[in-house]
């Protein structure tokens, strides 16, 4: 079988097409990212932490919990966040619950540079303002099937959407999503890709 990359097979199959158009906005990310590592003398991975760190809880704003979160190795992390201290951009602190534990936090100047940085996505965000309301949900429902889908067959390790929090359930026969933390109906408008709540499916309530 031809990989999707093939124009022969592109040209007779839908769903190739779709892969190749999806690999192109990879490489918007990588594009946009690069432009905006490049004028702060960061590398893109270190963005994104920083960008993360500002975004996310403590318990969340671990070394082993960053590698988990960009499928990377915990030497790899320990680097750039090596680096990030050294640049005075972050600041490691102790965890209250655990004194052997730490977490990162932005510093002042870290917090100026996510400020600056953050919005490095504004130009890919301005193709899907023009689009009807009805097609944007269509495509974050298509979105997050297929992000489902990548975290059931292990390719993606952490995910912090709906599908895959204790919370959630969906009614398949009558097409309902119910989030029994909020104790509400969600609306399709309303599922979420990284929920603050999010609990792992095969974590048992206490």
């Amino acid at each position: 079988m031809k990989s999707s990359f093939h124009l022969d097979r592109q040209n007779e199959d839908i769903d190739s097409r779709i892969v190749a158009g999806l690999e192109r906005i990879s490489e918007v990310f990588r594009v946009l990212l690069w432009n905006e590592s490049k004028e702060f003398s960061l590398s893109p991975i270190q963005i994104q932490i920083l960008i993360f760190l500002d975004t996310h809880s403590k318990d969340k704003c671990k070394i082993s919990y960053l590698a988990a979160e960009f499928n990377m190795t915990k030497p790899t992390i320990s680097d750039a966040v090596k680096s990030l201290e050294e640049k005075s951009l972050i600041k490691r602190k102790t965890d209250p619950s655990d004194s052997r534990s730490h977490y990162i936090e932005l510093t002042g100047k870290g917090k100026k540079v996510v400020e600056k940085s953050a919005m490095f996505t504004a130009e890919l965000e301005k193709p899907i303002h023009l689009l009807k309301d009805d097609d944007k949900v269509t495509l974050l429902l298509n979105l997050i099937s297929i992000i489902h889908h990548l975290t059931e067959a292990g390719v993606i390790t952490i995910q912090r959407m709906c599908m895959t929090c204790v919370y959630y359930k969906k009614d398949d026969s009558r097409n309902i999503h119910f989030c029994k933390l909020l104790n509400k109906r969600l609306k399709n408008t309303e599922l979420r890709i990284d929920c603050p709540e999010h609990s792992m499916r095969n974590k048992i309530l206490t």
